[in-house]
């Protein structure tokens, strides 16, 4: 059984620091060393300054449209409280809108230096997966995005404040936060010992079948997580980007696979 936390890492000059907050920075970190750690290893062509200087941007852009998006979908309670906008430290970010606004961020900045888009996201690829394997651990200090009422081994307790008020008599749930974070281990091993060894000169295949392996998993895994914002039909929007994710990725995998067989031999 898990019980989630305390949310308040440390006081700094009156300031509560949450966990949420600390737990992104260490995803952060993470994420860069993972990215920079196969790059020098397995993409030798891959510029480790450049990739640098493109950090601050991928995450600025990330987190802005991570934010935007959750903020969209939830705009009635926002437009209520527009000072929230701002209280990521709340939690509140999606990594639908994060993935597009990486991706924004990627065409913008490698088409200016003329450099290999597909490349350099394979290589930053590594880094998201790491993020999310990590990052996941945010929602489990907050007491949010878990999943519907369970008795499993591994059910989470939930303080009564934090329940969804139709589920407000149960004290269990779903970690649904430890299934993502877990599945994204497994992306990240596929990744890593599957799809780079047949990867060759295919740019942009680990990139494309990231977006294919976590859609299966999210599309999961939202169908049975409480705080889905808002659905079309009785189909919560992150299920229809998961499949919309997965569509893209599919396409991108066989649009790289079918141009490098048209490559000639080295």
């Amino acid at each position: 059984m898990f019980t989630s936390p305390f949310s308040t890492a440390f006081v700094l000059g009156g300031y509560e620091i949450k966990m949420y907050g600390v737990v992104m920075f260490f995803a952060i970190i993470c994420a860069i060393l993972t990215a920079n750690f196969i790059a020098k290893k397995y993409y030798r062509e891959v510029d480790i300054d450049i990739l640098t200087d493109f950090y601050p941007i991928l995450i600025i852009s990330g987190i802005i449209c991570a934010r935007a998006y959750y903020v969209i979908l939830n705009i009635d309670y926002y437009i209520l409280k527009p000072s929230e906008i701002i209280a990521l430290w709340h939690g509140g970010i999606s990594i639908h809108g994060a993935i597009l606004g990486g991706v924004i961020a990627g065409i913008l900045y490698f088409k200016k230096k003329k450099l290999s888009i597909l490349k350099y996201a394979d290589v930053i690829t590594y880094g998201l997966v790491m993020g999310q394997i990590i990052g996941r651990w945010g929602n489990f200090f907050n007491s949010e995005a878990f999943g519907t009422p369970c008795n499993l081994p591994w059910k989470l307790y939930i303080a009564p404040s934090y329940r969804p008020i139709e589920y407000y008599s149960y004290s269990y749930f779903h970690p649904t936060f430890l299934y993502e974070s877990l599945f994204c281990i497994l992306i990240f091993l596929i990744l890593f010992f599957g799809v780079r060894k047949v990867q060759k000169e295919r740019d942009g295949l680990i990139f494309y079948s990231y977006f294919m392996l976590y859609s299966i998993g999210r599309f999961i895994i939202e169908g049975i997580r409480t705080d889905s914002v808002l659905n079309i039909g009785t189909v919560p929007i992150a299920q229809i980007a998961s499949v919309l994710l997965f569509i893209t990725g599919a396409i991108g995998c066989i649009w790289t696979i079918n141009k490098s067989k048209k490559l000639p031999p080295v």
